[in-house]
C-alpha cells in the first residue's frame, strides 16, 4: 500500500522540512483530545511544538482527520481537533478502520509510531507510554504500545511508563520483547510524575548522540523495533513517588469499585489523580512532555548528522 492510497497528508512546515532534509520529531494527538480541556490543550500543544522548533527540529503532530492521516497539523487543524467531540482514540487495532471509514481520531503511542514509520520519521516525543496494568494477571490489560516498540523502528522519548501501571511487569515485558530501555542521564527508571522509581534501568546513556548511534546501529544489525528512552522529569517539576503512591492506590481502588475497564481505565485514573493532587499532576505532566520534546529534538538532530 502506498502513502497516496492511505491519504498521507503533510503540513506545509513538515513538507518543507522533508524537502530540506532537516530533522523532524513526531508528536501524538491524544494529549490534545483526551488529555486536557480546551483551550489549555491548544496552548500546551503549541508550546510543545515551539520547544521542538527552538531546539532546532520540526514538530509533526499526527492525527487522522476525515479519513486522512496528517503528518503535522496546520494551526487551524490543531484548533479544530482540540474542540472536536467524539474523537476516536486510535491504536494499532483501530487505526486502519478509522482511515477506511473516513473517521477522525487522535493517535496514541502505538498509532503515532506507525504513522511516523510511514513518514520516515525516526524520533517521537510523548509523555508516558502505556504498559501492563495492575491486576493484568486476571484482566490481561496490557497496552499495545509495548508490542509496537518491539516491531516499529522509532525511538520513543517518554518519562517512563505511566505511574498508574505495574512498572516492574511493564519492564519485564519490554525485556521479553527485546526493546532497549535507555534511561537518560541516570541509572534509575523514572516514574512519569516522579524522577525516580527505585527500579534500575537496563541501559543508561548520557548524550543524545549515543542514543542516535544506538538507533542507527540497531538498523544496521537488522533488528526490528525501536528504542524506549526514559527521560526523567526535572526534580523541580516532579511530584515525589512517595507522595504519589497513596494517591494512585486510591484512584485504582475507585476504578475497581466502579468496574472501570478497557480503554476507560487510564483516563479515569488520570482524572482521579488530577482531582486528588488539585491539578499538580497535570502541571507536572505538561512539564515532562515539554522536557521530552526538547530531548527528542536533540536526538533527531544527532540522527540527521549520522545520515547527512
Amino acid at each position: 500500500m502506498t502513502n497516496a492510497m492511505i491519504n498521507l497528508r503533510f503540513s506545509a512546515e513538515v513538507q518543507a522540512a522533508r524537502a530540506a532534509g532537516t530533522p523532524i520529531v513526531a508528536l501524538e494527538s491524544t494529549i490534545i483530545t483526551h488529555g486536557m480541556p480546551h483551550p489549555q490543550n491548544v496552548k500546551v500543544a503549541t508550546q510543545v511544538e515551539a520547544d521542538i522548533r527552538t531546539a532546532g527540529a520540526t514538530p509533526a503532530t499526527i492525527a487522522v482527520l476525515n479519513g486522512q492521516l496528517h503528518i503535522g497539523l496546520e494551526p487551524g487543524e490543531l484548533s479544530t481537533l482540540a474542540q472536536a467531540k467524539g474523537v476516536a482514540k486510535l491504536s494499532r487495532a483501530d487505526m486502519a478502520a478509522c482511515l477506511a471509514t473516513g473517521g477522525t481520531g487522535a493517535t496514541t503511542v502505538a498509532a503515532t509510531m506507525i504513522a511516523a514509520r510511514l513518514a520516515n520519521i525516526s524520533v517521537f516525543a510523548t509523555g508516558g507510554i502505556g504498559g501492563v496494568h495492575k491486576g493484568a494477571q486476571t484482566s490481561f490489560d496490557i497496552s499495545a504500545d509495548l508490542h509496537e516498540l518491539a516491531q516499529t523502528p522509532v525511538t520513543v522519548v517518554a518519562a517512563g511508563a505511566k505511574a498508574i501501571l505495574d512498572l516492574p511487569k511493564t519492564l519485564e515485558v519490554l525485556e521479553t520483547l527485546g526493546v532497549p530501555v535507555i534511561a537518560y542521564g541516570q541509572d534509575e527508571l523514572p516514574a512519569f510524575w516522579s524522577a525516580k522509581s527505585s527500579l534500575m534501568a537496563p541501559l543508561r546513556m548520557d548524550t543524545a548522540a549515543d542514543i542516535a548511534r544506538a538507533h542507527t546501529t540497531r538498523g544496521l544489525l537488522g533488528l526490528p523495533g525501536g528504542q524506549l528512552v526514559v527521560n526523567p522529569i526535572a526534580v523541580a517539576d516532579q511530584i515525589p513517588a512517595a507522595t504519589m503512591a497513596p494517591i494512585i492506590a486510591r484512584a485504582q481502588e475507585m476504578a475497581a469499585h466502579y468496574r472501570i475497564t478497557g480503554k476507560d481505565v487510564t483516563p479515569y485514573l488520570l482524572h482521579q489523580i488530577y482531582e486528588q493532587t488539585k491539578g499538580r499532576s497535570l502541571t507536572a505532566n505538561i512539564a515532562l512532555v515539554r522536557n521530552n520534546a526538547r530531548l527528542a529534538a536533540a536526538i533527531a538532530i544527532e540522527m540527521h548528522k549520522l545520515t547527512a
